[in-house]
């Protein structure tokens, strides 16, 4: 079996196990959150040996030269080294503001020692002193001049219940990233985007909306946001006020209890989608049944792209 070598340990990874497996098993320190290879939190570095190709999967080229990885799709098949990421991999930040969105989601405003270069959409992981690590994703536009979070809050959460309750303005933190190709891009202004989130999948959305639109895009532009029933809306006021100040921008909040399921709410009004572009984000049960959705409705894959929140472990 191949073996770790962290610090002074000497750790063997058993054939049912990642490398995040075996190290968690032998106490080590190492944050983590979605296990699925998306979130980046259980970012490691390679000192010695090979790791294999795959654990790099969706990292910057940069970091996969430089031997990093992620440990929770790490199985290796020799033996090598691994410490914690280098600090410069994680950028100082600072909690500026909390706020609350509506009954279970939070506003979370994040203030960077230094500027953080990022696309509206894109997702960081955040980090407390104590190594706690977890994922979300980016509502601002980088001339906002801080980084702003839509949190869900949930009982026992150990991060969201911190940041709704003891967290105060000025505590230090930690980000890493951002990573993530969910964001606007130009070069077909004229194009029709079609962007559907449930939940807290609205914060990328939100921001991919308005930098699209601030960029000049005048295609039409559907937003739909899903919800079991109002009181999972939110940004409402703010979204309708965007559609008074851009016509072509369209947002349809839809609600299972009185609208139905969010894919056929979306395929009814737009059965025929060649030629559009699409962002879908959210839960990842949705997520990817709306990717083979709009594919089905004529939309090519290569203009479907999707985020789908991968739920954090409880422990």
């Amino acid at each position: 079996m191949p073996v770790v070598t962290w610090g002074t340990q000497q750790i063997e990874v058993l054939p049912s196990e990642t490398v995040l497996d075996a190290l968690l098993r032998a106490g080590a320190p190492v944050s983590h959150s979605c296990r699925a290879g998306v979130c980046q939190s259980c970012l490691l570095h390679a000192t010695e040996g090979p790791v294999p190709p795959a654990s790099q999967a969706g990292l910057k080229p940069a970091l996969a030269e430089q031997g990093y990885f992620l440990a929770c799709v790490c199985r290796p098949e020799q033996d090598f080294a691994a410490t914690l990421p280098d600090p410069g991999v994680r950028t100082a930040t600072r909690l500026v503001a909390t706020s609350w969105l509506s009954d279970t989601v939070l506003r979370v405003a994040l203030e960077c020692a230094e500027p953080l270069r990022h696309r509206a959409g894109q997702y960081l992981t955040l980090f407390r002193a104590d190594g706690l690590g977890r994922s979300y994703s980016i509502a601002s536009l980088p001339e906002d001049g801080m980084i702003e979070l839509h949190v869900r809050v949930i009982p026992n959460g150990r991060m969201s219940s911190w940041l709704a309750g003891a967290a105060q303005p000025g505590a230090e933190l930690t980000v890493q990233g951002p990573a993530g190709t969910c964001f606007y891009t130009t070069g077909a202004p004229g194009q029709p985007l079609l962007l559907i989130g449930t939940g807290t999948g609205l914060a990328p959305l939100y921001g991919i909306v308005r930098d699209a639109l601030g960029q000049g895009h005048d295609g039409p532009v559907w937003l739909y946001h899903g919800a079991l029933d109002e009181r999972g809306l939110y940004l409402v006021k703010e979204l309708e006020a965007l559609h008074a100040r851009h016509p072509n921008f369209h947002y349809r909040p839809a609600l299972l209890n009185r609208d139905g399921p969010l894919p056929e709410v979306v395929l009814a009004a737009h059965p025929k989608l060649a030629g559009w572009r699409g962002y879908v984000c959210g839960d990842p049960q949705i997520v990817n049944l709306l990717k083979k959705s709009l594919f089905l409705a004529g939309m090519a894959s290569r203009e479907i792209n999707c985020d789908a929140f991968v739920p954090a472990p409880a422990v």
